[in-house]
């Protein structure tokens, strides 16, 4: 074996090792953006008529949930990590620990505590802090001998402002409009898509990939046409007056 070889394979061992410490995006992560929180927060608030000041959060990186002090009425509405969901259910239960927590929608029913706890069901996605967007329902001790409720109300507080988070997150791209010596692919799929059929022939256009008057570029590339091609383009999605709208235009502005 060369001594090219045998680097690559070094180099390729190294990858696979430094591979291995790469922190991994899992549901563990998901850490709730605060507006989401505050949304389930006041729900429960509203719900369960408990105090805002006695919601408690011993989840967190580094936080052990199990040593927090739950003394004086406190009660847990928080994200956990859902690996271990049935184990901090569990916990809590035997402790007397009052919860509202979140859980993934489609597992809700999974454990032997089922029966003994409430569901509330949403048909909510969050978009959490890392970037993973899952399906995000509730369980809790606090909902008496109700084992399993649908809830629209919280679903559609949660999904308005997840919205809104994601919209803001979401950069806006500039539109811009081409002059019409200028096609995209993008204008020809929107021709096709209305019934407008528009033809450019070789002789009636260049390849550009960006203007003067734009250094960024257009994206995907377009034709530059001549002016005849440009004329044809420029008719070719605009609807003509009638001879009624045309009276009507004559009219007007005097």
């Amino acid at each position: 074996m060369g001594a090219t070889s045998q680097s690559r394979i070094k180099f390729e061992d190294y990858d696979g090792f430094v591979e291995k410490f790469k922190p991994k995006k899992t549901t563990d992560d998901c850490y709730t953006p605060p507006a989401i929180y505050d949304v389930v927060a006041e729900w429960v608030e509203e719900k369960y008529e408990v105090d805002r000041s006695l919601m408690v959060r011993p989840f967190y990186p580094g936080g052990d949930y199990e040593s927090f002090d739950y003394s004086g009425g406190k009660v847990v509405v928080d994200n956990p990590p859902f690996s271990i969901l049935a184990k901090i259910k569990r916990f809590y239960v035997d402790n007397g620990v009052p919860f509202f927590i979140f859980a993934p929608a489609l597992t809700c029913f999974s454990g032997a505590l089922t029966c003994q706890l409430t569901h509330v069901i949403c048909d909510a996605k969050i978009t959490y802090e890392n970037g993973a967007v899952v399906p995000t329902s509730f369980v809790t001790n606090l909902g008496g001998d109700i084992v399993a409720e649908s809830e629209p109300e919280l679903s559609a507080r949660i999904n308005e402002v997840d919205d809104m988070l994601r919209r803001q997150k979401t950069k806006t791209l500039p539109k811009y409009e081409y002059p019409d010596h200028i096609v995209t692919a993008a204008k020809l799929q929107w021709y096709a898509r209305h019934g407008t059929r528009f033809t450019v022939r070789r002789r009636d256009c260049a390849r550009v990939s960006k203007l003067d008057a734009n250094p960024k570029g257009i994206f995907g590339g377009g034709l530059l046409l001549s002016d005849s091609a440009a004329a044809e383009r420029a008719a070719a999605h605009r609807w003509k007056l009638s001879e009624r709208e045309l009276a009507i235009v004559a009219h007007l502005g005097r």
